[in-house]
């Protein structure tokens, strides 16, 4: 009899393997108190749990799927290619109606996690994504007894960003991800935000903040879109705005471009009928495209626009480039008097009278007649020493005849000088010294008047050099305080 009931149960043997291997005694097993309640609680929910389906009882149900950003950190931001890459903790939780249970029946297990590939997960993605970054593989899932599915996990994202460099390193960027449902509408799956949007707003307590860029806010949105009045489906905007430290920018750009226009402007104070102001002024333009040619590979370049510091560079170069031109022309006009007439009468009266004046010149005229009185008198102290050198060779100064009063008896050689041949020949050779002499003397008050010109047309061109540099840092303040306010 008992050799019976032992072949009977070694025929039965086959069946049971078989029947564990098509799930059917599970429920045995899980009645098993010898058998862990986590893996009894695990056995139990996805004994028959089909992933490929939408986890509701209704069909009508929709599933709402709340998420959440925190931003861990701003790896990169590429302006060329206008791409934004971050570092973001993503959380996500929904409700699984087949994925619920009775605490009280596994020793009060009220959450389990469970791998993510064996449950119905949604599929949200993001809409800016242009590459798949360096994420972290988290291969489970937390639910609560409730049937709450939270799914969190950090994501290395790469996304399309409308970068705006026009304020560049002051700028401020605003870059948007979109998390949606690629298939399902509103019906299906809908959207809603975990924390409330303050929470959300000002949530730096994760954020690594040492870098380049520091984050400000982000902003969340919720709105419905569809395509081709076909269904409608539900979106999460989350706008993360992002600020640039300009300090390494401001220090490497910006102050040695400062510190070259003050040297331009210093370099007026050198004397126009001097060779150095040509010579430093080419230095200083030399200097300057040396250092745009260095901070060329720092600026960001887009293909849709300009820094308006790459503007400022720009209108830098060009201001140097003015001045220099101004130097060349005050110079070419001070020098080589000897090819050029007298100073034109509407000349004079423009420049050493009227712009005199409005520029605040004083004494010109005083300078000009203590110039023609100098002058004056060398031309007198030369009248004599040439007077004195002819009385050395025997021609007598009618003066000291008449001082003698007559009684001084005349040279014997006096009557026979006058009708020497070579008297003719030194008369003219002293015209022709006297003539070279006045020549002189006209070139040197031509020279002197085209230099007080110089000299006024200079100040004149300087003081309008400070108004154009003055003017344009005005517009370069208010164009950065409308940015600001903006």
């Amino acid at each position: 009899m008992v050799l019976v009931a032992l072949t009977a149960l070694l025929s039965l043997l086959p069946l049971v393997s078989m029947l564990q291997d098509t799930g059917t005694p599970k429920a045995s097993w899980v009645s098993d108190p010898d058998t862990p309640a986590l893996l009894r609680l695990s056995d139990s929910l996805l004994a028959h749990y089909k992933k490929s389906t939408r986890p509701v009882r209704d069909w009508r149900t929709t599933t709402t799927v709340a998420i959440d950003v925190m931003v861990y950190a701003i790896l990169s931001v590429d302006e060329k290619n206008q791409v934004l890459t971050t570092y973001i903790w993503y959380r996500q939780h929904w409700t699984d109606e087949f994925l619920r249970w009775d605490p009280a029946c596994f020793d009060n297990i009220t959450q389990i996690s469970l791998p993510a590939e064996s449950i119905w997960v949604p599929d949200i993605l993001i809409n800016e994504f242009v590459d798949v970054g360096k994420s972290p593989d988290v291969p489970y899932v937390y639910v609560r007894h409730h049937g709450e599915v939270q799914n969190l996990k950090p994501i290395q994202v790469v996304t399309a960003c409308s970068l705006d460099i026009y304020n560049f390193p002051f700028d401020v960027q605003n870059c948007s991800l979109t998390f949606t449902s690629w298939l399902h509408n509103i019906r299906d799956i809908n959207l809603s935000l975990w924390r409330t949007p303050e929470l959300v707003k000002f949530d730096r307590s994760i954020f690594m903040n040492q870098g380049e860029w520091e984050l400000l806010y982000v902003l969340s949105h919720f709105q419905e879109f569809s395509v081709k009045s076909s269904d409608s489906y539900a979106e999460m905007k989350f706008y993360v705005v992002i600020r640039r430290r300009p300090l390494f920018y401001t220090v490497s750009l910006l102050l040695p471009s400062i510190f070259l226009m003050v040297m331009d402007i210093v370099g007026f104070y050198l004397p126009p009928n001097s060779g150095e102001r040509v010579s430093f002024k080419i230095t200083l333009l030399l200097g300057y495209s040396v250092f745009l040619i260095i901070v060329s590979d720092t600026l960001p370049a887009t293909a849709v626009g300009t820094p308006l510091i790459g503007i400022y560079f720009v209108v830098c170069m060009a201001l140097l480039v003015i001045s220099l031109t101004e130097t060349i022309l005050i110079v070419r006009l001070i020098h080589n008097q000897d090819l050029q007439p007298h100073v034109p009468s509407w000349v004079k009266h423009l420049l050493l009278e009227r712009a005199a004046v409005l520029l605040c010149i004083r004494d010109r005229k005083k300078l000009s007649q203590s110039r023609a009185q100098s002058s004056d008198i060398s031309r007198h102290v030369e009248n004599n020493d040439s007077t004195a050198k002819l009385n050395h060779y025997g021609c007598e100064d009618p003066r000291e005849r008449e001082v003698a009063g007559g009684t001084r008896p005349a040279p014997a050689f006096g009557s026979l000088a006058e009708g020497s041949p070579l008297m003719p020949s030194i008369l003219h050779e002293i015209s022709t010294i006297r003539q070279f002499l006045e020549k002189r003397d006209e070139f040197r008050d031509v020279a002197r008047e085209w230099l007080q010109v110089g000299y006024v047309l200079d100040v004149l061109l300087f003081r309008a050099y400070l108004l154009a540099v003055l003017a344009y840092t005005i517009t370069l303040g208010a164009l950065w305080s409308v940015w600001q306010y903006a």
